[in-house]
């Protein structure tokens, strides 16, 4: 394994990168390669000479150049391979390229379009990213660890591919997502890519179409489950652990209930979470936040009904349950604050076959004792807004359209500003859209959308739409992880990254409606999200006592600017 490095140099104080690589073979590796900006004395001291065109380009001409061809590709999966290839030959210009023009490219590189990449993978694969560990792997985990090109790496992003986006199981494909989210780790946290890494573990797919098209490149056979299922987890992480001691290990786009176990089985023995779950509810308490400050209401008085029970449901329960409890409230009085449905209906604790991560946020049958049903034997979403008479309705269902006009005017009839969060992708899969939910409420919703969508324009006036995207946390969460040495993500490290998104909120927005940050600013909100998740970290007594030593939370903020990597191609010199 490769170490990317910069060094000093004690003489002048010129920072530099020492570099082994000669000729077609540095040209060829994606994190040192300048293309053309390589200057002229490089040029002769690597052997690159007569490689390259003979004129030595800036970085702007290069941003122009790149920027020049994204823009003339046809459609949204065309500018992702587009990005893909730029990312496979010059990581620097690629970050740098998606520094300039963010929330414009983050749709591109991460969701929606980031959806379709995984379902066309094995159709559109060019070249190798991460590292695939198949079920087929088990016994020698560790081996193929040791087979990732860097070490020093400080993010993995994990997936087995089977609940991926709102779309499912996708096999193998699932490595973009793992991709993709480090994509935002490096442009958002700015830790280098060559700190990131993606992990696709393959243990098989349950989907016929996978397992039916000849060009399909993962394993073709049916996923592994319970026992050995959980057996081949344990020995992944004993060698994520075992080679990267520090790492900080994500999990992301498991099924419902692989999530929850995952999850449970290794959080409190290893430094890990899982953004579907915690990251989901951290950007959704954020952007509830935001909703009392805007209507200068308290967190204690709003209550929420959350529609879809999945990983990212019940992930924002957890988080919402743990905010009002800051707020001052009992945890029996918090999670009376809270009620959650699935395809089932309302879920009550006398439901058969409950399954078991759905137990923590069930409600006693006697709640609906006195409330007007249309059927009994089933309670549906309007009935539980008309009867529960939520503040805030959350969407995590994947099911398009479920917010009907009856329900959000029914929201309308008591609450003043009700907030309406559609929070499902990609677009296709949004509960709502933004311009319905103006239409019904008079413009007085409050509306946040998992996907990113465009300004309304109501009665005259613009509406920011607020997207409620889980970038603007686990980014900062990792940084503040890797800045503060922290062994361990615990529940009061998630809400410091929301409350941290919420001060990126301008007044301005909130007087458009405008719940979230822009895109844009996904930068300085990491950063501040990973000084508040530091300073968390040690409340919680999860960093070690050697970096704990004088964490203040300004000696936080300078460890978060020297962690944190900018793209610019800084002055190579033959490694010793």
């Amino acid at each position: 394994m490769r170490r990317y490095r910069v060094v000093t140099d004690p003489d002048t104080g010129e920072s530099y990168v020492p570099v082994s690589a000669m000729g077609a073979e540095l040209y060829g590796i994606p994190t040192l390669n300048k293309g053309t900006a390589f200057p002229l004395d490089e040029r002769e001291a690597f052997g690159l000479t007569g490689i390259l065109p003979p004129h030595v380009s800036s970085m702007e001409e290069q941003l122009d150049r790149v920027y020049e061809a994204f823009s003339s590709e046809r459609d949204d999966l065309a500018k992702f391979l587009f990005l893909v290839a730029l990312q496979d030959r010059n990581e620097t210009l690629y970050y740098r390229l998606l520094l300039e023009h963010l929330e414009e490219m983050t749709p591109i590189v991460y969701t929606p379009t980031v959806g379709d990449a995984c379902e066309q993978f094995s159709h559109i694969y060019r070249r190798p990213r991460g590292i695939y560990v198949t079920r087929n792997d088990r016994g020698r985990i560790r081996e193929i660890m040791n087979h990732a090109p860097y070490e020093g790496v400080a993010v993995i992003v994990a997936t087995d591919g089977e609940g991926i986006l709102g779309i499912g199981d996708q096999g193998a494909g699932g490595i973009e997502i793992s991709i993709g989210k480090l994509t935002l780790y490096t442009c958002g946290a700015g830790i280098h890519p060559a700190r990131c890494l993606p992990v696709m573990l393959d243990v098989g797919t349950d989907s016929a179409e996978l397992l039916n098209d000849p060009l399909y490149l993962g394993v073709r056979e049916r996923r592994l489950q319970d026992d050995e299922y959980l057996e081949f987890m344990d020995e992944f992480v004993d060698a994520v652990f075992s080679t990267y001691p520090d790492v900080l290990l994500q999990w992301e786009d498991f099924s419902r209930q692989k999530a929850w176990s995952v999850l449970e089985r290794f959080r409190d023995r290893t430094c890990s979470f899982n953004d579907d779950i915690q990251g989901t509810g951290a950007v959704t308490y954020a952007g509830v936040l935001a909703v009392c400050k805007l209507t200068e209401t308290a967190m204690q008085d709003q209550s929420f009904c959350v529609y879809g029970a999945g990983a990212g449901g019940g992930g924002i329960i957890e988080v919402l349950v743990s905010g009002l409890r800051k707020a001052g409230l009992s945890e029996a009085e918090a999670r009376q604050r809270v009620v959650a449905l699935d395809s089932r209906g309302l879920i009550l604790t006398d439901r058969q076959s409950l399954e078991p991560f759905k137990r923590g946020f069930a409600r006693e049958p006697e709640m609906v004792d006195g409330w007007e049903l249309s059927d009994s034997h089933k309670i549906g979403l309007l009935d539980t807004v008309r009867n529960f008479k939520p503040t805030v309705l959350i969407g995590t269902s994947g099911q398009p359209g479920t917010f009907t006009e009856a329900i959000v005017r029914e929201m309308a009839g008591y609450a003043e500003r009700p907030g309406i969060f559609a929070l499902s992708n990609p677009t296709s899969k949004t509960e709502v859209l933004p311009e319905n939910v103006f239409k019904w409420t008079d413009g007085r919703g409050l509306v946040a959308t998992g996907s990113p969508f465009p300004p309304v324009t109501f009665n005259g006036k613009s509406h920011g739409i607020g997207q409620g995207n889980n970038a603007f946390c686990f980014p900062g969460i990792g940084l503040g992880v890797y800045a503060s040495g922290a062994t361990r993500v615990t529940r009061q490290m998630l809400l410091a990254a929301g409350e941290a998104v919420v001060e990126h909120v301008s007044d301005a927005q909130l007087a458009e409606g405008q719940i979230y940050p822009s895109v844009a600013d996904l930068r300085p909100v990491s950063r501040s999200v990973a000084v508040a998740v530091g300073m968390a970290a040690l409340d919680s007594g999860v960093v070690p006592e050697e970096d704990a030593e004088n964490l203040t939370p300004e000696s936080m903020a300078a460890r978060v600017v020297e962690k944190a990597w900018y793209p610019e191609y800084l002055p190579y010199r033959i490694a010793d």
